[in-house]
Order: structure tokens, then sequence, then C-alpha cells
């Protein structure tokens, strides 16, 4: 069984490797390496034969670890149950932070939490310890605070269920966000695909000072490359201006690259990193480290010259840097604070604010709370409390224990904060409001990472702005996006005028040091054999899986159109959070979920289109999936740009083919989203000519041909058979390499892993 811990000897192999994989791949490449291209190359299968062409190339990687959380772990563990092995390849934990609802406050929402998912945390338990998974339990913390804490070190590469396991990246980690088919692959020994990717570099100079902080960083490039830039890239920061940086201030940018669709984002690795992992029990790797440094930052040609070995460098000046807000709805509509005022009111948004919230695995390092914290004094100086509601999210036991020794969390509720459990809450959609009545417009200020129309309280008409959690609470005291916190004055109780000094800096690591924790971990037995997993039959949220059956050997023809999505389709829209998070381990019952969110382009309603089989408009659309299905038909869905941005959630992906869907025909899509349907066994295809995705209509049955001859590059036909007898043919394209053809042909990766067992 491989050792759960990252231990000295684990990483100092780890660096051997890559050393000897790199002196490989330097001699084929004959040229100098950016830091990204070590740890991703350093990684490879087979650094000798591996073709080489960024953009094009899939590569074959071994990760050291794979991390899951609760809500994923489920679907991953359940398929990784399929897979024939006895336990896990590579060292692996399921982390409990997805399920418990903000509602009261830490107390409370804990014991709603254990009594809820008894069942789902019993099974992730079992399961972990039958196949010698790392278990952490509710409370422990949020999994990218926890890895950071607990596992990563630089030069590392790591996958996880999550969008945001980049966070990893501000330790030096290539840590990349992926669907639990992926997971389930490197867990069963198998190397884990991926397209070679491009890379931006991102040349930092200067140092933050003032109100201006890391979370400002990442704003401030998602402004210049929209969620759409990372698309099949690496972000890989460097210059000066990353000394000036914390560890976990590094987290917080690289976390955020998920919301660019980023591959990862990473740092080089430095005194800052060093200091972090000496104050987490883990000097010796940091002492390693050291010693590896070549291995551990780009070469000194790529600093000089970056030109020439990033596909695009953004310069930023540190010192320039003002603080940001983005919002609503989407993560790049991006401007300094300076502008919110104005334009909240030529946009009509809500301008008083109905919540403020702080922490969640983005921003609850010591550090944030700290400067946060600062805030709040000044405020408490002036007997000024906040005049919203105050939510704390801390991102670990770790954090809520030392924060709590050192007054932060004190100074927080002394201005009216309520302190919630250590997990993700309202940042995922388990926020519990009876403040708000569904569809009422509000806005909201948060440190999150995303803002969705309904991601962090199921309620549409909810605006979220997202900053970072100093800029939250200057927000949360005036009450109102009509403020300017650099410069606008805060009224006293006593009716005098203030104006908040800068957050003074605050210390990355304790004076005192980390309240170390391990509270809520369970390592696997050391006979696993015996342990049996819990799943119960008769259970309405988890559900033992049956094989995706095998392609029949057949084109795809006439096939009914489900859906064709009108805009931003993320994987919140293809398959909510929320309430659903329930059902994750359920196949069939979240399922009723499928495209609830959608935007049905021939109406502009969302969840609902016409059942070509009765002809009724206005039916939810899993209810005509399912309606499909019942009848022997298999279906296709059309969407626009960027299909499946957001979450790594493969749910968005099993879902659909759990009810029929054979194809996504789409303009462009997410990274992480495509791979999964590939994984599941469902076609995604893009329009060769854009334009074509207008000559979709509503009644069309469309025929997908040439899948008999597949090949990667090969583009394949598709005729809509309109209503009216008309028909129009175009080509459409994929990304399929020969393997994910094998993946097609069999029904889904997992069927052709099982029998390869």
């Amino acid at each position: 069984m491989p050792s759960i811990e990252t231990t000295p000897a684990f990483v100092e192999a780890a660096y051997a490797k890559i050393a000897q994989r790199l002196d490989t791949v330097r001699g084929r490449l004959q040229r100098p390496l950016t830091h990204a291209e070590k740890v991703l190359l350093g990684h490879l299968d087979d650094p000798a034969g591996q073709e080489l062409d960024p953009g094009e190339s899939y590569l074959l990687l071994r990760p050291d670890r794979v991390a899951m959380q609760d809500a994923t772990a489920q679907m991953a563990m359940l398929q990784f149950m399929q897979s024939g092995r006895d336990e896990t390849a590579v060292p692996t934990t399921v982390h409990c932070d997805h399920l418990i609802q903000a509602y009261q406050g830490a107390a409370d929402d804990m014991r709603t939490a254990v009594t809820t998912n008894q069942e789902v945390y019993d099974f992730l338990q079992s399961c972990s310890a039958r196949y010698g998974v790392g278990f952490w339990g509710p409370g422990a913390g949020i999994i990218h605070q926890v890895v950071l804490e607990k596992y990563a070190f630089p030069g590392g590469m790591m996958i996880g269920t999550d969008s945001h396991t980049p966070n990893a990246g501000g330790l030096g980690m290539f840590a990349c966000g992926v669907g639990g088919a992926d997971a389930v692959d490197v867990m069963a020994g198998f190397p884990w695909e991926v397209l070679y990717p491009r890379l931006v570099g991102v040349h930092l100079t200067g140092s933050l000072s003032g109100w201006a902080s890391p979370k400002d960083v990442i704003l401030r490039v998602l402004e210049e490359l929209t969620v759409k830039g990372g698309t099949n890239r690496v972000v890989e920061y460097f210059g000066p201006g990353c000394e000036s940086i914390s560890c976990t201030g590094k987290a917080t940018i690289t976390n955020m690259g998920a919301e660019l669709g980023a591959t990862t984002s990473i740092f080089p690795f430095d005194e800052r990193m060093a200091t972090y992992l000496k104050a987490t029990e883990r000097e010796e790797i940091a002492d390693l480290a050291k010693a590896n440094a070549v291995l551990l930052g780009p070469d000194l040609d790529v600093q000089s010259e970056p030109g020439r070995y990033f596909d695009q460098v953004i310069e930023i000046d540190l010192s320039k840097l003002e603080p940001y807000l983005v919002g609503p709805h989407t993560p790049d509509r991006a401007r300094p604070v300076s502008r919110i005022a104005a334009e909240a009111k030529e946009e009509g948004y809500p301008i008083e604010l109905s919540s403020a919230l702080i922490g969640s695995c983005t921003n609850s390092s010591y550090e944030d709370m700290s400067r946060a914290a600062d805030l709040a004094r000044q405020a408490s100086a002036k007997g000024l409390r906040s005049r919203t509601r105050l939510l704390c999210s801390p991102g670990s036991e770790q954090i809520h224990l030392t924060i709590q020794r050192d007054g932060q969390m004190e100074a927080l509720e002394a201005i009216g904060a309520t302190v919630l459990a250590n997990a993700c809450g309202p940042c995922i959609g388990q926020w519990k409001r009876d403040d708000v009545a569904e569809g009422e417009s509000n806005s909201i200020i948060t440190s999150y990472n995303r803002n969705f129309p309904k991601r962090n309280d199921g309620n549409p008409a909810t605006l979220c702005f997202i900053g970072s959690p100093e800029t939250v609470v200057a927000y949360a005291l005036a009450g109102s996006l009509d403020f300017d916190p650099l410069r606008d004055e805060l009224e006293a109780p006593d009716g005098s005028r203030f104006v908040l000094e800068p957050p003074a800096p605050a210390p990355e690591i304790p004076d005192a040091g980390f309240v170390i924790s391990y509270q809520g971990y369970e390592a696997p037995p050391e006979d696993p054999g015996g342990v049996e997993v819990r799943v119960a039959p008769e259970s309405e949220r988890l559900q033992l899986l049956e094989p995706f059956p095998a392609w029949d050997g057949n084109d795809f023809e006439k096939l009914p159109l489900l859906l064709k999505a009108q805009g931003k389709c993320t994987t919140d829209h293809i398959s909510m959070a929320g309430p659903w998070l329930r059902f994750r381990g359920h196949l069939d019952n979240i399922s009723d979920n499928a495209f609830l969110g959608a935007i049905n382009a021939f109406t502009g309603k969302a969840g609902e289109g016409l059942d070509q089989l009765s002809g009724e408009p206005g039916v939810s659309f899993p209810k005509i999936a399912r309606h499909y299905k019942a009848e022997g038909l298999r279906w296709v869905v059309v969407g626009d740009e960027n299909y499946g941005e957001g979450s790594s959630r493969e749910h968005a992906a099993m879902c659909p083919r759990h009810l029929g869907a054979a194809a996504v025909i789409v303009r462009s899509f997410a990274r992480i989203h495509e791979s999964n349907l590939k994984k599941q066994g469902v076609l995604p295809l893009t329009f060769e000519d854009p334009a074509d995705y207008e000559a979709v209509q509503e009644q069309d049955r469309i025929s997908i041909q040439g899948l008999g001859s597949l090949q990667p590059d090969e583009p394949l036909r598709v005729t809509l058979h309109h209503a009216d007898g008309s028909e129009h043919a175009f080509s459409v394209n994929h990304t399929l390499n020969e393997e994910q053809i094998d993946w097609f042909k069999a029904g889904s990766a997992l069927n052709l892993l099982r029998e390869q067992h």
C-alpha cells in the first residue's frame, strides 16, 4: 500500500525521477525550459518516446498523488470499485468539505451535516479504508487548504477531482483539476492523459502594498485573459515580484486560474515557500527543495527572454496594482474598486449589499484573516459594526484554531461576523438563506472564486461580486456598493467620519506558529481486505454503478435534438450543485437535474424545451431525455462557446450519458468538460464553421456520419434533418486520439480499464 503522507523520502525519490526524465527531454528539445515545462515533462511516462508538440500531442503523465472532495469522491470511488483493483497505486486522500450547509454557524451546521450526510460519510470512510485512501472527515477543512498544509510540495504533480486543485500551484506543484474517471485511471496505476498545454507567462515586478493583495493579481489576469484565455494553457508566474508574495498568497492566485480555464497555474520555488513548509512541519522537504532548486524554477534564458518561450506574456507591476472587484455572473468582468459605484448605478445593480462573505478555499489563510481582522479592529475602535450580514469560512481546523488563539476571530466577531464551519458552504451553493426570497434581486460580495448565477444561494437574481477578504470587509462596513474603500468616509455611531487605513502588513506565518491539527483524519488500516464498503441497497443517495453500453458500431442516424443551449452553459447549468449535492453518489437521482440551468435558445427559458415525440412544449429537459431513452432513442445537445466552463464535476458528463446523450456539438469546449465527455463515451464535437450553430432548429433530427472510420484529426459529417423536410449538412471536428476513440467504442474509459485488468 502506498504511504499517504508526503515523506522526505517520497519527495527525494520524486526529484530524482524528475531529474532523470528531464535529462532525456533536454536531449530531445535542445532548448531552455520554463518551470512549468520542467514539472510537466519531468512526470512523463515515456520521456524518450512521447510526442512533444504543444497544443497537439496528448501527454501520458505519472502524477505523484490524487485528492478528492466528498461531492466528487462518491462517483470517483464508485467507479474505482469497478476497476478491479484492491488498492490505489498512488497516495490518495478524500476530504469531506462540500456537503456542509451554511446556515446558523459552525457548531449547529456541523451537527446538521453529520446527521444529514451520515450514510455518505460512512460510505466514503469505509471505501477509503478498503482501498488504502486517507480520509479527512467533516470539519477538518477544505480540500485545497488541507492539501497545501499537509501534502503539497514544490515540483510535485497532483490531480484532483475539483477544478480548484491548482491551489497547490502556490507551493510550486503542477496541480490539475480533473474528472473522477481521470482520477480512477491514476489510482488504478495507469498514466494520466492530457493535451500538451501551451504556456502563458505572467511577469511580476514590484511588490504589493496598501490595499492591493494577491487576489487582485488574479483578478487583473482574468481581466486580461477572460474565462476562455487559459484553455489548454498553463499560466506560469515568474519574475522578481513573485518573491514579494507569500506562499498562501500565491495559492490564492493559482486557485483562481481555474476561472481562466487554465490546465493549471504555477509559481517557482522560493524562500516564501520554504518558510511555509517549515511552519507546517515539513522542514526536511524545504531543504530538499533548496537542494533541487534547479528543477523548481525557469532556466535563466527563459527569464531574460520570456517572449521566446511563452506563447503570451503578461506584464504586471505589483506596485501599481489597485484592488479589484469582478462580477456579477462572471469572474472576468473586472474593474478597480474606484469604478464600481458608478457602474452599479449605470447598470442598475442593487446598491445595498445583502451579505458579505470571506474565506473559502481561495482566501482563508492566516494572512488573509489577519488583514481582514485589521480592518475589523479599525471599525471597532470607532464603534462601527458591519452594516450587512458578514460570514466567515476558515479554510481548515488548523487555521480556525490559530485565528481563535491569536484574536483574528474575536476581532471579526466584534463587528458582527458569524463564523461558519471549515467547509465550502456558500462558495458552492451550500448556503441556506432566510433573508432573501427566491427571485429577489440582491447584491452580495465575497472573497470566493466563482460567481455564476445561482452559484452561491440558488437564486438566479443574486448578483455576486468578488474581491479580496479585506476589500469585502470594507464593503461590509459600508453596506453598499456605492463606496470606494480607498477614499470614501465611513460614519461611526457617534456621527464622526473616518477613512479606513490600508490593512497593515500581515504575517504569513503566526509568530507563535500554527496550531497544528490533524482533527478528522483517519489513515487506512494496515489490513484493509476485511473492510466492508457500506452502500444500502435502498439508499436514495448512493447507487452502485452499472457499465454504460458499448457503441453498437453504427452511425448516429436522425437522433432528436434535446437542447440548443444559448450563451454561457457552465457545468452548474448542466448539473447544478446546491441541494443536488446530496445525490452526487446516486447517478439516476442526480440525473433529474440535467440541464435545468441551461438556456433554451428557442425560448430563452431555462431547463425546459420541446418533447419531439409527444409534441409537448415546456417539458423539463431531464423528463424529455428519459422519454427518449425509454423509447430507445439517443439524443444530441448543441452548445455555444466555452461549453462546460467551471467546475470539474463529471456529473455534467455522466448524467447526460446515463440519460442517453450520444454527442455534444458546440462552438468550443472548456478543457475539463470535454475530457469528461470523452471518458464517459459521449462524442464531443465542435462546429468547423461556428456559424452552423445558427442553422440548428428546434425540431431537428441529427445524423452523425463517419463513425465507422473515426480517426484522429479527421472531421465527421453532420446532417440536420429539419421538420419541413429540408436538410443542412456540415463538418464537425473532434480532438479524440486513438486511445480516446477506443473509449468511445467501449462505451466509456472505465469499461476499457476494467477489460485491461
